[in-house]
């Protein structure tokens, strides 16, 4: 799964490495540690413009009765994204990109316990995770746009560290996964694979990052 991540540059930095324009009124404070519902920053089209905007982080389905279950929809699975209720008609239509600097996964140790690991690509540029949107209205008529982190298997650099990643997307696919307008859903299906290991490199870190209280560049201080 994909649990926090890290989002501590300025969005204007977000939006002109994806060609995207600016549909945010306030930024968001820099975070080394999102954390499901956190507000964070997405980019999606409309009406043929690439926009970034806030998402709620845990997506809440049109047909929910409560915007509590979004925190059950932070990472939607590669392999049942396009059949799963709560994600099939966003994955047909409303997709997005979330920009990251780096995302945690944690180890589990022979010895008992968790060690956190930082992942990040290895020139420092954004990891531009693979997304979906939704918009859902409360019984008050106030709108929540939220996102959800899109999985599948690891690479061989996570694989020794966690059984799933997010779904990296490259340039060359960008456009079609953020075109709503198109339709090919075994294409879409076939972008949703394990990032290069080439491409990214990984450190252990404290176990600061465990709390979410604690949200500051410590977190992705290298623990040796």
């Amino acid at each position: 799964m994909c649990g926090r991540f890290v989002q501590a540059h300025d969005p204007a930095e977000y939006a002109e490495y994806l060609d995207a324009g600016i549909s945010v009124s306030e930024s968001l404070a820099p975070s080394w540690n999102v954390a499901p519902t956190d507000q964070v920053y997405a980019v999606a089209e409309h009406d043929g413009l690439r926009r970034l905007g806030t998402f709620r982080w845990g997506l809440i389905p049109w047909f929910a009765k409560d915007h509590k279950i979004g925190a059950r929809h932070i990472n939607a699975r590669a392999e049942t994204v396009h059949s799963k209720p709560a994600f099939k008609e966003s994955f047909e239509r409303r997709r997005c990109v979330i920009p990251v600097d780096g995302f945690y996964e944690w180890e589990k140790m022979e010895s008992g316990g968790k060690l956190p690991h930082y992942l990040f690509r290895r020139d420092r540029s954004p990891l531009v995770l693979a997304g979906l949107w939704a918009s859902w209205r409360d019984e008050k008529g106030d709108r929540i746009t939220s996102c959800t982190v899109i999985t599948t298997t690891p690479n061989d650099l996570v694989a020794p560290i966690h059984d799933r990643m997010p779904v990296v997307l490259t340039e060359d696919v960008w456009d079609r996964w953020l075109d709503p307008d198109f339709g090919d859903l075994g294409a879409l299906q076939s972008m949703l694979q394990p990032f290069d290991p080439g491409s990214m490199a990984e450190y252990p870190v404290s176990t600061l990052v465990n709390k979410v209280a604690n949200n500051y560049p410590e977190c992705i201080a290298p623990l040796r």
